[in-house]
């Protein structure tokens, strides 16, 4: 009998879980981010306020929902536990505290519904909703860097962090923290996204009208390029804000950027270049954002009608199973899951590399696959 995709999963997932604890055996309370040498640094001890800080503990609780083993939920907590220090710190954060602190106490809420949890998930949605522009209605995404102060700066990225509003909206029954996310989200639908469904990575806005200055090629080749990893936020991002909203503008702009996402993989064997809008050479792959859309994918499969399902569905099934074939690392003496991530066009030193939220993406889709997730977001 020929294997489901289910039965697939279930096994791609069991191989990951399998690596998982070999890297949580080796890691202890470290917080991972790209390893070294095939090792990671401590980000705990090298910035803790570091925006890809919550991965591994969101990995962590995705692998605790689906085992309910006790040393994942541990792991994770101390994880969380760790990230007080950037609350203390402080200056270190920025709109980012949405990933942080939605992947760890926020998913600790979730499963645990621990109190001290549930404050630390509120005090980074406290943070998050004190950095919105009410004259520019935006959330400003960076800190001030080498003199310049970035106080209009938007990014596409920022999509995935409002569902943490919407969870301190729906906590605390306060719709002030749901109407930042709609106004912040709304600008980006009509700056960051294009109307050909590519994205802007950064936009830069007057912080005192709010009108638009520029745009930036951020992360991607340049500008008017297409980072194909804010392509992948732009699906996933526009998908959850229309899960929270309902609002259907949210799901088409999700539809609209993973159309551009599905046409331009299928040129590549379903693995995205680093940048959609670049030159021939050099070529070079960011799984990450693979494994990112197949998320997202999975997730706008959730809500569009019947005969649409099978577009978003499958395609996030194409995207895992390359991955699966060719880019996961199962050796346990070599820390990283999914490989060939690339954290920009330009970063020589850190392209084509294990990246921890890879790792955490392509669980998470595989969880999503046999309707086992941890709904985090």
């Amino acid at each position: 009998m020929e294997e489901t995709t289910e039965q697939w999963a279930e096994t791609s997932l069991q191989n990951f879980v399998k690596k998982a604890d070999a890297e949580l055996d080796v890691l202890g309370n470290q917080i991972p981010y790209i390893p070294e040498d095939n090792h990671y640094v401590d980000m705990g001890k090298k910035d803790i306020s570091w925006w890809t800080n919550g991965f591994w503990a969101g990995t962590l609780w995705q692998l605790y929902h689906f085992t309910k083993d006790e040393k994942y939920k541990q792991a994770a907590q101390n994880i969380e536990q760790q990230l007080d220090n950037a609350f203390a710190d402080f200056r270190g954060l920025d709109h980012d505290v949405g990933f942080m602190w939605t992947l760890t106490a926020v998913a600790d809420y979730k499963e645990t519904k621990s109190q001290a949890a549930w404050t630390r998930a509120l005090h980074a949605a406290t943070i998050l909703a004190g950095r919105y522009n009410p004259k520019g209605h935006f959330i400003k995404a960076w800190n001030p860097e080498n003199g310049l102060y970035r106080n209009g700066w938007v990014i596409i990225d920022s999509l995935m962090n409002a569902p943490l509003l919407y969870w301190a909206q729906d906590e605390t029954h306060d719709p002030k923290f749901g109407y930042i996310a709609k106004k912040h989200v709304n600008k980006i639908m009509k700056y960051n996204l294009r109307a050909d469904g590519s994205v802007n990575h950064i936009c830069v806005f007057d912080p005192k009208n709010g009108q638009l200055l520029e745009t930036k090629g951020g992360q991607g080749y340049g500008v008017g390029s297409c980072w194909s990893r804010g392509e992948a936020w732009a699906i996933y991002g526009s998908a959850l804000n229309y899960k929270h909203t309902h609002k259907n503008k949210y799901l088409n702009a999700a539809k609209s950027a993973a159309h551009y996402f599905i046409a331009n993989i299928q040129q590549t064997g379903f693995i995205p270049l680093v940048d959609f809008r670049a030159p021939k050479e050099p070529v070079e792959i960011d799984t990450t954002a693979a494994a990112i859309a197949a998320s997202g994918l999975l997730e706008i499969a959730k809500f569009v009608p019947e005969f649409e399902h099978d577009l978003y569905y499958d395609s996030a099934i194409k995207i895992l199973r390359a991955l699966t074939a060719k880019y996961i690392e199962l050796d346990p003496d070599k820390m990283g899951i999914l490989t060939h991530g690339s954290v920009n066009y330009d970063a020589d030193h850190a392209n084509e590399k294990p990246i921890i939220y890879g790792d955490y993406f392509y669980a998470e889709a595989l969880l999503k696959v046999i309707g086992k997730e941890l709904q985090v977001w």
